[in-house]
């Protein structure tokens, strides 16, 4: 059933929702709902593993559409690093994607970036890139002092 206005816009309340919205909507190759997520803008772009940039809404849904043809992509979040400064978001997640008919899991190593609208945080960028085993160790560095 599809959602009112007034549910999608509560449902985009912060980066964090609309992240949750988005790996929901992959994990039941929902594209209409998937696109909802999506900042109105041209210049939106996405990133698949080892794929090219691809730029704009028309894209961006065309390329969903031939992944969600294989079925659902059953992915879990894990480990979020997020960075949050005004009208934008930006997370570092390690993804744990389970692989169609087998017992295996891969990982992804992506970037998701939010930006606030009237109507919400919306997704403007997803960048993933392949990932082993061996990201699941984060490799973390105390900064120290800047100044």
């Amino acid at each position: 059933m599809p959602r009112s206005p007034a549910q999608t816009a509560a449902l985009l309340a912060s980066p964090d929702a609309t992240e949750a919205q988005f790996y929901e909507a992959l994990q039941h190759a929902d594209l209409d709902h998937l696109m909802t997520l999506w900042a109105d803008d041209e210049e939106v772009a996405c990133v698949h593993p080892g794929g090219p940039r691809i730029v704009g809404l028309p894209a961006i849904r065309a390329a969903f559409a031939a992944v969600f043809e294989r079925g659902a992509v059953q992915v879990q979040p894990e480990r979020v690093r997020r960075l949050h400064s005004g009208d934008c978001a930006i997370h570092h997640v390690l993804e744990r994607v389970q692989l169609a008919g087998d017992a295996r899991q891969a990982w992804v190593i992506a970037t998701n970036v939010y930006l606030k609208t009237a109507l919400g945080w919306r997704l403007v960028l997803h960048h993933a890139s392949p990932g082993n085993a061996s990201d699941v160790q984060e490799i973390v560095a105390d900064a120290g002092t800047l100044h």
